[in-house]
């Protein structure tokens, strides 16, 4: 090792959405092994850890020229960057790597940890409790108050799945998502008044997570599931099971639209074995429901077929009108 040896800098960072101190062993490795150890905010979430390691790291903020001066003589230099990053620093080191008139030590950037599948769910849930805090009209919603945009929401999904716009999709996925973190978000304060506990978006994904264990036991437990018709078995068993339900109509929600209604009663009444004659009477309704048991039978959709026979009802509107200008 000589004096002219330019050294190492290495840029350790880290996913904030990953608990600090967990970080990933080569990580580790060059944190023990650096000569120095970087920090410009005396309050990075890292440095509690670092010092349990008996890792010590020094909170100064150095200008680029003062981190090569550093480097000198074949030191490595660990910097841990905040959350938002350093630019300064890593524009002063890309001058002066670009002036040609420094010997630059090698650059690394060494990243901690990484963020596991569903990370940027836990942005939303910061954002939506710092919007519930401080926004003037999202602070004063209520449950009641915030029904009808999840409403409008579901359908603006099912409209970009039937449309078939990929970016529309991703959109409306995230729509109907917020109307699900909201809801939790105000669950959370709980409701004084009336008694009711407190829960929060983990104890609802908790919720469905147990759900989807105990209603899949041909995954999670010993039986065995090999056809669709099989699974959908599985799940109206436990979910009949769990429920306590004395009728196959139990939680069919009655004010769902009239042909997805009639579709999801014919559904249970065929997957029960069940042999109910169709009511009779006089009117469109008895026509309607006659041609939503027999659509449902058929593996049709008869809300989604009769929207898709209204959009190109519109789009025939659409051109008479262009037509008779």
């Amino acid at each position: 090792m000589t004096l002219e040896e330019p050294g190492r800098v290495v840029l350790l960072t880290a996913s904030h959405r990953v608990a600090p101190g967990l970080l990933s062993w080569p990580a580790w490795q060059t944190l023990r092994a650096a000569d120095r150890v970087l920090c410009a905010d005396p309050g990075h979430p890292q440095l509690p850890y670092l010092r349990e390691a008996g890792v010590e790291a020094e909170i100064v903020e150095p200008d680029a020229q003062e981190l090569v001066e550093a480097c000198a003589g074949g030191r490595t230099v660990v910097v841990l960057p905040s959350g938002e990053g350093d630019r300064r620093l890593t524009d002063g080191l890309a001058r002066l790597a670009g002036s040609g008139r420094v010997a630059m030590p090698d650059l690394e950037l060494l990243p901690g940890s990484y963020d596991l599948p569903g990370a940027r769910l836990l942005d939303l849930v910061q954002v939506m409790d710092r919007i519930r805090r401080e926004c003037p009209w999202s602070s004063q919603q209520t449950h009641k108050g915030l029904a009808k945009y999840a409403l409008e929401e579901a359908y603006e999904l099912v409209e970009a799945v039937e449309e078939g716009d990929r970016d529309e999709l991703r959109e409306e996925l995230g729509d109907v998502l917020l109307q699900v973190v909201f809801h939790a978000r105000i669950a959370e304060e709980g409701r004084a008044e009336d008694g009711s506990d407190p829960f929060s978006i983990d104890d609802v994904a908790g919720t469905i997570v147990e759900k989807l264990i105990h209603r899949h036991p041909h995954i999670f437990g010993d039986a065995h599931a090999e056809t669709p018709e099989e699974v959908k078995e599985h799940w109206l068993r436990q979910k009949a099971a769990e429920k306590g339900r004395d009728s196959v109509t139990d939680g069919v929600p009655l004010g769902q639209p009239g042909l997805a209604l009639a579709a999801k009663l014919a559904s249970r009444v065929r997957t029960a074995g069940l042999e109910v004659p169709l009511p009779t009477g006089e009117g469109i309704g008895y026509r309607l429901l006659a041609l939503a048991v027999a659509a449902e039978a058929d593996g049709t959709d008869p809300e989604a077929a009769l929207r898709a026979a209204a959009r190109a009802y519109r789009d025939a509107i659409r051109t008479a009108e262009t037509d008779g200008r």
